[in-house]
């Protein structure tokens, strides 16, 4: 009976883990968004003057062109400091911390949002369907890749544990930004100031101030990997440690 419990915990473990961890960045458990989500972002004309910040021993200029606010459902996320990204490494580009590609608006009043696959490279959001149909009742002005800049460690730990299927609110400006290697410009990156000029999302450089998450997704999910994350390996204890079975004559 010991050596049956065991096995059925293992494999019952194993599979819970496998599941959960697919299941906690699905958008198929996005059941509920926030109504502030409904909303398109809200950008203004900004007062903020040029400045420059220093990120990992580099050298930013930053020069702000909108005030920007972005609710917005995260549908796919890449981070920068990934080891397969060359391209922020050999740019010198620590401030460029993720890409967050979110929807709003039109994508969430219809559910097309959760028939779409998203994906993210080092710098871009690919958006795409198999069913023409579906094609057609997405809205590309109402989905944006955001090129996330922050100088504040607080706030780059926080936005660090936004997942897929997180519903938050980014409050700061839209800005372009250059590098600079020992007092010369080495690399310039502008941002988008409109969400029509590309059918796979604009891509917004946001300098963030401020980060709310209105809603984690997949919480339950989320709880069950984490367990099984601790079930499993002692269930690889328990078996060895299991009595041996013994042979009767």
């Amino acid at each position: 009976m010991l050596r049956r419990f065991v096995a059925v915990w293992f494999w019952g473990s194993l599979l819970l883990l496998l599941i959960s961890a697919f299941m906690r960045e699905s958008l198929l458990g996005v059941q509920q968004w926030r109504p502030e989500l409904a909303q398109a972002p809200v950008q203004d004309t900004t007062y903020k003057a040029p400045f420059t910040t220093r990120v990992k021993g580099i050298d930013y200029r930053i020069q702000p062109r909108f005030d920007y606010d972005l609710y917005g459902l995260v549908v796919s996320r890449h981070d920068s400091d990934a080891w397969w990204d060359y391209v922020h490494r050999e740019s010198n580009d620590n401030l460029n911390l993720m890409d967050l590609c979110v929807v709003w608006g039109h994508n969430l009043k219809n559910g097309v949002f959760r028939k779409l696959d998203y994906h993210n490279d080092q710098w871009t959001c690919w958006v795409s369907s198999g069913n023409g149909e579906t094609w057609q009742q997405f809205d590309g002005s109402s989905l944006s890749n955001n090129h996330i800049l922050t100088d504040q460690h607080s706030l780059a730990r926080q936005l660090r544990k936004v997942r897929i299927g997180d519903q938050i609110r980014l409050q700061g400006y839209l800005a372009d930004y250059t590098t600079v290697v020992n007092g010369n410009p080495t690399f310039t990156r502008r941002s988008s100031t409109v969400r029509t000029d590309t059918g796979n999302g604009a891509c917004e450089v946001f300098f963030v101030e401020s980060m709310q998450l209105l809603e984690a997704g997949n919480r339950d999910w989320r709880i069950l990997f984490w367990v099984m994350l601790v079930l499993f390996p002692l269930s690889i204890v328990a078996w060895f440690l299991r009595p041996a079975h013994v042979e009767e004559a």
